[in-house]
């Protein structure tokens, strides 16, 4: 399948063409875009008669999109537009500025016709600041506004910083007034060093001895004072086991009269 296709516009399509044109496009665009919304079809001699009268209106309408876009750049030359935008103590914005708001400001002030696509921002507006900004209707009709974008309160202009630009186009932000001077000391008067940790104590030069170190000294008892031994602990006499008068485990004592008669029992079973 070929990458490109020749197809005949049925309709107007921004940034492609008019009605009746033959338009050079990719396959994909094509088949998921154009052709499915009926705005293209297979060109043909047929298809072109059909749309030569849909074609007339369509070039009229465009000459007289081109006549006010040629009144419209005229007007907006050396036009100034104010944005009032909420921001921080250092002027950045809570929110950049985009081309949906600079074109509805242009509507506002009196210049409709500005679509945000003809707003060209060469990078994003982030802070308070004035800036030059560029309108292009066409690829010989363009125009250069001034916007201003201003805080909604007022400022502390001692404290906003000055913006100065490296070589890579980054923005450098350097503190201004009273903030520039906060961190360096007066002249003739030094900074307050830290205090420094004691030293250690050296050993004697003479004797070469280092100083001894203090020891936990512990309370000894006097001689004749003894600790008394609780009772119970070790080296004390145990004490005597209790008699036992129940009689348990002791051998029980059988009278002579009793054996007398087990012993004449047996004889007479003997017998």
């Amino acid at each position: 399948m070929p990458k490109n296709i020749k197809l005949l516009l049925t309709e107007n399509v921004e940034s492609l063409g008019i009605v009746g044109d033959v338009v050079n496009v990719r396959t994909g665009y094509a088949r998921n875009f154009l052709l499915p919304r009926s705005m293209a079809t297979t060109p043909s001699d047929e298809a072109i008669k059909a749309v030569a009268a849909k074609r007339a209106d369509a070039e009229k309408q465009v000459a007289a999109e081109r006549a006010q876009r040629e009144g419209l750049t005229k007007k907006l030359a050396g036009v100034e537009i104010t944005l009032q935008r909420s921001c921080n103590d250092l002027g950045h914005l809570y929110a950049s500025v985009t081309q949906q708001d600079i074109a509805a400001a242009l509507q506002d002030a009196g210049y409709p016709g500005v679509k945000p696509r003809d707003v060209r921002l060469n990078t994003n507006i982030k802070r308070i600041d004035a800036y030059d900004v560029h309108i292009k209707f066409d690829s010989d009709l363009d125009a250069t506004i001034k916007m201003w974008v201003v805080a909604d309160r007022k400022l502390d202009v001692d404290r906003r910083p000055e913006v100065e630009v490296d070589q890579h186009g980054e923005m450098i932000e350097q503190p201004t007034g009273e903030a520039r001077h906060a961190d360096k000391p007066e002249r003739g008067e030094k900074p307050a060093r830290a205090d420094k940790p004691a030293k250690p104590e050296r050993a004697d030069p003479k004797s070469g001895a280092a100083p001894a170190p203090e020891k936990a000294v512990k309370e000894k008892p006097a001689k004749g004072d003894k600790p008394a031994k609780p009772k119970g602990e070790k080296g004390e006499a145990a004490p005597a086991p209790k008699e036992d008068k129940s009689g348990w485990g002791k051998k029980a004592e059988v009278p002579t009269e009793l054996l007398s008669l087990g012993a004449a029992g047996r004889r007479r079973r003997r017998d």
